[in-house]
């Protein structure tokens, strides 16, 4: 590392200041040694002062053209579905894909000037920039109408935790909405906004969805920017759609895909050879007969995905049934095994606290050449505090603490095992995918609970129990970054009560960047059949 030049800092370094660091960091130096780094600091410290505004390359909007207006907190805010609500709307957008439709963000989504809580208390934080997604939504004629509850830093299955309150199912008060983009599932499904964005790290928009009977893409890795959004761990962090309809889906993936020159996991050029537009092609395959739309595709029933502890067996019949309706649209329709999937789910609930907390409650974004919020990382430090951490829900909590005992006990390299059996993993179900255009399994593997009564400051044991298993399925593919798609195709019976009927979601696994295949049986399968007809309670 070469010698920055030498120079008088706005703060001199002197070996006063450098000690303290020194015994922190358990080093001891020569008196001589202390006195010669400590020049070396001063001129550090010199350049540091001498950095350029870095508010000045951040994607600050411009009011006058990106407007928003009406900002406030709702009284009524539709059975905790609203964090905030804003319009915000291009004067002068690009395209009309979106014109006259309204759209939901998720509420780790940054809009500048309104807050976004990341459905806690733990910081309170008002962005000065637009998420690339929100730009790309207003350029697009839509107008963003506000900003959906979520699950406490994200990383909660149920919808209880957030900072707003709980979030009822939509089809039965009382029982919960998936999570953690749980807001904008139920905004969709109610019919409240048209579209919605939401984020998935281990199933965050395929649950919601499936629990509240709507659309939801998880995309392939890569394809959606997630620039200016909170993240849990840039190797798991998607941005995707979830909507009523998979033309929707489509039309919305359409808008916010492709690179913006921000996120590192995207190719700083077009995506050659991949698709970047899928309306017109759902569009042309729904028009054909009903028995050619899928003809050609190979479809694959994952064996394991229906294998899962603990598993409802009506959700498995009416997902299986719902796979096989696709041999009527023309698909050839088989079983396909990959037995790593049942280890996948370990991976990834051993991989997120081994060192996400980093990013996802730290704000260390080390490593990236991504839009940074340092003036996020000061309203938190570089540990929690006691009120911090009292203000997580049981997931991010024990996230916190499981951190903190696995860089005790394991230090970097039980994060560096998950991340080489995730390679592993990915090759698995790329083979499968060698003979099949897309795999199947249920989304989730058992119906929506009830939303429970002490809310998340009950028990955290009892909480977390409740959600165990529903990652089993969604996890897997956020590790190996592959495109999974839930699709509503039916109703069972709730658990606690035979007599509530919940939705459920068939989950589409694609190959990397064939996004489209994903969209494509999704669409033959909603205009073959009528999801609200198939209700499986044991007597179908």
């Amino acid at each position: 590392m070469s010698l920055i030049q030498p120079e008088t800092g706005p703060e001199k370094v002197t070996g006063e200041l450098l000690n303290p660091v020194l015994k922190k960091a358990g080093l001891k130096l020569s008196d001589s040694l202390v006195e010669e780094y400590s020049t070396l600091l001063t001129s550090f410290e010199a350049a540091i002062a001498s950095l350029p505004d870095d508010q000045q390359v951040q994607p600050r909007p411009n009011l006058e053209y990106y407007p928003r207006s009406d900002i406030h907190v709702p009284d009524d805010n539709e059975s905790g579905a609203w964090a905030t609500k804003v319009t915000a709307k291009c004067t002068v957008p690009k395209s009309a894909l979106l014109k006259g439709r309204t759209v939901a963000l998720k509420d780790n989504i940054a809009l500048a000037g309104v807050r976004c809580t990341n459905g806690t208390s733990m910081v309170e934080w008002v962005p000065g920039i637009d998420a690339t997604v929100a730009t790309r939504i207003m350029d697009a004629g839509a107008t963003i109408t506000g900003k959906a509850a979520c699950e406490n830093v994200c990383m909660e299955g149920i919808s209880c935790t957030s900072v707003t309150g709980p979030i009822h199912n939509p089809y039965a008060k009382g029982y919960n909405a998936g999570g953690s983009s749980s807001g904008s599932a139920q905004l969709v499904a109610t019919g409240s906004v048209d579209l919605a964005i939401g984020c998935d790290q281990g199933g965050s928009i395929r649950m919601p969805a499936s629990a509240c009977g709507i659309v939801g893409l998880k995309p392939t890795w890569g394809l959606v920017p997630y620039t200016g959004i909170l993240s849990l761990d840039a190797t798991l962090d998607h941005v995707g759609p979830m909507t009523k309809t998979v033309r929707d889906c489509a039309l919305l993936l359409e808008v916010i895909a492709g690179p913006d020159g921000w996120d590192d996991r995207q190719p700083p050029v077009e995506l050659g050879g991949y698709q970047l537009q899928y309306v017109n092609d759902l569009d042309t395959l729904t028009s054909l007969p009903k028995n050619a739309m899928l003809s050609g595709m190979k479809v694959g029933i994952l064996s394991e995905g229906f294998q899962i502890p603990g598993h409802d067996e009506n959700v498995a019949n009416c997902v299986r049934s719902a796979a096989m309706k696709l041999s009527e649209l023309g698909a050839s329709v088989s079983t396909v095994s990959v037995p790593v999937h049942f280890e996948a789910a370990d991976a990834w609930l051993i991989s997120v606290p081994a060192l996400s907390p980093k990013d996802a409650l730290l704000g260390e974004r080390l490593g990236r050449k991504d839009l940074h919020f340092p003036e996020r990382c000061d309203l938190v430090g570089d540990k929690l505090t006691q009120a911090q951490f009292d203000a997580l829900g049981p997931g991010g909590s024990y996230m916190y603490l499981a951190y903190l005992w696995a860089q005790d006990r394991y230090g970097p390299k039980l994060h560096a095992r998950c991340m080489n059996l995730s390679k592993a993993l990915g090759d698995a179900y790329d083979l499968a995918l060698r003979d099949v255009d897309v795999l199947i399994t249920p989304t989730l593997s058992r119906p929506p609970l009830r939303v429970p009564e002490d809310g998340f400051r009950g028990q955290p044991l009892k909480l977390m129990s409740m959600t165990t298993g529903l990652l089993a399925n969604t996890s897997p593919l956020n590790r190996t970054g592959h495109p999974a798609l839930s699709l509503p195709v039916g109703f069972t019976p709730a658990t606690e009560d035979p007599s509530v009927k919940l939705p459920v979601g068939m989950q589409i696994i694609g190959r990397k960047f064939k996004d489209a295949d994903c969209l494509k049986v999704a669409a033959a399968w909603e205009k073959g059949f009528d999801w609200k007809t198939l209700i499986f309670d044991g007597n179908s």
